[in-house]
């Protein structure tokens, strides 16, 4: 066990509801405590900020246009759900240009889609290699969000995360701490 991960909510859109996880050793307000996601934005603010924007723009779009359906997400899974953020698709809006022209963005954001309306966003990074798992930018968040998948997947089970209105929402004690 090397420590604990709560839920947190990050947004909702018409279609999509979005959740992060905060990783921690102590008892830090939901409120206050940043999540993977919110690292994530954070650092790659600084970093890559059009690349970011380009995945945020897609956040949105599934989030109220589409819907998180399976084509939107890049299938990385390496024992466990996780998916990654942009799609392939490199010429569908929204895109991302260099230099005026249509180009991939190699940001991943690593997520789990539990269905069409709830998506759970870990972090990421620049990917350089063809395998995620031997890419040493975004090696070590890859094989995380695959760990905290089968975490969540559990917790399900357990029914310790439930479904509500249809499967269009998850509910959760906010008080919920998971172990990994």
């Amino acid at each position: 066990m090397n420590g604990i991960i709560r839920l947190k909510h990050v947004t909702d859109y018409q279609k999509v509801c979005y959740y992060s996880v905060i990783i921690d050793k102590d008892d830090e307000p939901i409120e206050t405590a940043n999540s993977l996601f919110e690292n994530f934005v954070k650092q790659q603010t600084i970093d890559n900020l059009e690349k970011l924007n380009h995945i945020l723009s897609w956040l949105a779009e599934i989030g109220n246009r589409y819907g998180a359906q399976d084509r939107y997400f890049r299938d990385e899974q390496n024992q466990g759900e996780a998916m990654g953020l942009p799609p392939y698709a490199m010429g569908r809006p929204p895109v991302y240009t260099e230099d005026g022209k249509t180009a991939p963005n190699n940001l991943r954001l690593y997520c789990h889609r539990l269905n069409p309306n709830v998506v759970i966003l870990f972090n990421g990074g620049v990917k350089t290699e063809a395998l995620a798992q031997e890419c040493p930018n975004v090696k070590t968040h890859f094989l995380l969000a695959n760990q905290l998948t089968k975490i969540i997947d559990q917790a399900f089970q357990n029914k310790d995360i439930k479904w509500i209105n249809e499967d269009t929402d998850i509910d959760y004690d906010n008080n919920l701490i998971l172990y990994y």
